[in-house]
């Protein structure tokens, strides 16, 4: 379903994250949310495709844009912008990176950690390996990610998991 909206930015909250977004109108959002399931893939501009979920606010509904997002579409606040919005039917909710899915299917224990978090948290998992380009990068944060779940019995610390992570850097260095 393509949408005409525009870069808006929340002025009623005092926190400087997570005020940019893109308001959908409740009419077309209600077309996209069956029970808890809100995730959308979200083109924009015809330029860049992106896995967001819908977020309700007092009159509307919204999508959040980064500032790395915003810098990237060379957006301002006010500017318009045309989404193209379909479910997404991934079941992830957003597209889960080869190496991860390859490194979990690997260590049975490590899968059923990460299946037994909650849906965001595995989102965000995906997210870290995903949003680095580089195959051995993406290989390190899996490792990294699986050692960090087994060794906490399934328990997310993201300050340790950072930890883990920088660990499995310095030895991808190393070689």
């Amino acid at each position: 379903m393509r949408v005409k909206t525009t870069l808006d930015k929340f002025t009623d909250t005092n926190s400087s994250v997570y005020q940019l977004h893109f308001p959908i109108p409740i009419d077309i959002a209600n077309q996209f949310i069956e029970g808890d399931q809100r995730r959308v893939i979200c083109t924009i501009n015809d330029r860049v495709k992106i896995s967001s979920g819908l977020m309700p606010f007092k009159e509307y509904w919204y999508i959040l844009v980064n500032q790395e997002l915003q810098k990237k579409l060379q957006l301002e606040i006010g500017d318009s912008v045309t989404l193209d919005l379909a479910r997404d039917e991934s079941k992830y909710g957003m597209e889960m990176p080869v190496e991860f899915e390859t490194v979990l299917n690997q260590d049975k224990l490590a899968s059923e950690y990460f299946h037994l978090l909650t849906p965001g948290k595995q989102r965000n998992l995906i997210y870290i390996v995903s949003k680095v380009k580089n195959t051995d990068s993406r290989i390190n944060k899996a490792l990294a990610i699986i050692d960090h779940l087994l060794e906490t019995s399934g328990k997310l610390d993201f300050k340790q998991l950072n930890v883990r992570i920088k660990e499995y850097n310095q030895r991808g260095k190393l070689k």
